[in-house]
């Protein structure tokens, strides 16, 4: 029990930094005057209570965290923080479900973006704010904000930046105070975010729209406030923006921190999931342009390749922004970018999916294999940016690979079980628990808002397993874990 309440007294301190956040929207709303201020007040108020109440209960069980409670206490903020960020969408959105609300908080933020909403370029300003705001707390990770805070609080943070950070090879290359490692991210993150905002701005944007669409952009979220995404602008310059601030993002943090850290691009060089990363894009652009283009969805290959470019980028980096509603392109193309979201962002990237460095690994260890079916006594190592993979990362790529496979089936099949069609079954299966967004089917590229409650429900619990990488979350729920 002890145990327990200790990790509730750190959580309270993570969701009344949560809480704070809402200020953001509070002074848009004011200022815009825009009807939602009363809603955010209340949900603030409720926060800030609630949670300053269970740290006085919990005072007397404060303590270091373990590393089960570091796994724990992330679990907590996954599943109970879209608790926190869906009361203003309850109070300012009238008539929504709770069911609604929760994929909607859930959704931003695992920075998946799937919506439950429609009619978004009539919801108050400062409620798309928060939904944005939602993606860009849920980017890089709450918990990787709280260890860089709650350290001045007392609360020591390698334990939640081991379960937070998802790669599949963690540590490597971080200092060795975890406090500076996760300011260093958000440091690099918030530079990243005031860049794409001024770019955006400077494109012709307005400063509302610049700031909403940076902090969906810069953590591959997807929120949007208009119902049209990033086609409501048609405007390729803001197109071709979006694609450099994506393909920044969708690449690892350690080595955007290692390159910062040192002064130099030779990270960017040593770094052994680049050259798959562009390439599969490069390609796989070239490839669907190609294809539409002869398929006559356009008329010309410019056209074919400025909407190719964007959207399969988009798709593969896990944003899920679109300029047009691919999904009714011939079907070889959107399932084709599908599969893209599965794997294409690096790892410790702000990007869902298996991971570039997982697929390229298994890749390689599948070679091998076949190798050595043929050549039973050769030597083959697995190598990745020069350096040699021990086994015990190839195994831990392959447990997870197959446990990935089995997750997706045994979801494809609950939403089956719930009366959806395969395409559309499979489809949010895939783009929710890759933290993608838009899917095929009768959701296509609009609202998730045509599923039940239950359905919404699989979706939300797909994103967690998704955002948290299977394992964390699986972990809470086996009887070791709680165990002494």
């Amino acid at each position: 029990m002890e145990r327990l309440l200790a990790v509730i007294n750190v959580f309270a301190r993570v969701a009344l930094i949560f809480g704070l956040a809402m200020l953001l929207p509070i002074g848009i709303s004011w200022w815009l005057d825009d009807g939602a201020l009363t809603a955010f007040g209340e949900a603030l108020l409720t926060t800030l209570v609630i949670s300053a109440v269970i740290l006085l209960a919990t005072h007397h069980a404060r303590r270091e965290l373990r590393a089960n409670d570091g796994i724990l206490l992330v679990v907590m903020c996954w599943i109970l923080l879209p608790c926190i960020g869906s009361v203003p969408l309850l109070l300012g959105i009238p008539g929504l479900e709770i069911a609604d609300a929760y994929f909607e908080a859930v959704s931003g933020l695992t920075s998946t973006g799937a919506t439950a909403l429609q009619g978004l370029d009539e919801l108050p300003p400062s409620l798309n704010v928060w939904r944005t705001e939602l993606n860009w707390i849920g980017g890089l990770g709450i918990i990787v904000l709280a260890v860089a805070i709650l350290p001045l609080l007392g609360v020591g943070g390698r334990q939640l930046m081991r379960a937070e950070v998802p790669s599949p090879i963690k540590d490597i290359h971080l200092t060795p105070r975890v406090a500076e490692t996760a300011k260093g991210f958000w440091k690099i993150y918030i530079g990243l975010t005031l860049l794409c905002i001024l770019t955006y701005w400077t494109l012709g944007m307005t400063w509302l729209d610049a700031l909403i669409h940076a902090f969906s952009t810069v953590a591959l979220g997807g929120f949007s406030s208009h119902d049209a995404s990033l086609g409501f602008f048609n405007s390729p310059g803001l197109e071709m923006a979006t694609i450099v601030f994506l393909l920044i993002s969708g690449m690892s943090y350690v080595t955007h921190f290692m390159a910062l850290s040192g002064r130099s691009l030779r990270p960017y060089l040593r770094d052994g999931e680049l050259p798959f990363y562009l390439g599969v894009l490069g390609v796989s652009v070239l490839m669907i342009a190609l294809y539409i283009w002869f398929e006559g969805v356009y008329p010309d290959f410019p056209t074919a390749l400025r909407h190719a470019a964007f959207n399969t980028i988009s798709m593969a980096m896990t944003l899920g922004y679109s300029t047009t509603d691919f999904s009714k392109w011939p079907l070889f193309a959107p399932l084709w970018m599908l599969f893209l979201c599965s794997f294409v962002t690096c790892a410790s990237s702000v990007g869902g999916g298996l991971k570039m460095m997982r697929a390229i690994i298994l890749y390689k260890q599948i070679s091998r294999s076949i190798v050595r079916a043929m050549h039973p006594n050769a030597a083959i190592l697995v190598k990745l940016g020069g350096a040699v993979v021990p086994d015990k990362i190839i195994l831990s790529v392959l447990s997870f690979s197959a446990l990935y496979m089995v997750s997706l089936v045994c979801l494809t099949l609950a939403m089956a079980a719930t009366g959806t069609d395969i395409v559309t079954g499979f489809s949010v299966v895939v783009t929710c628990f890759n933290n993608t967004g838009p899917a095929l089917g009768a959701v296509g590229t609009d609202s998730y808002g045509t599923l039940n409650d239950l359905q919404l429900y699989i979706c939300s619990f797909a994103m967690l397993l998704g955002r948290l990488e299977i394992f964390t979350l699986l972990m809470v729920f086996t009887p070791a874990f709680w165990r002494k």
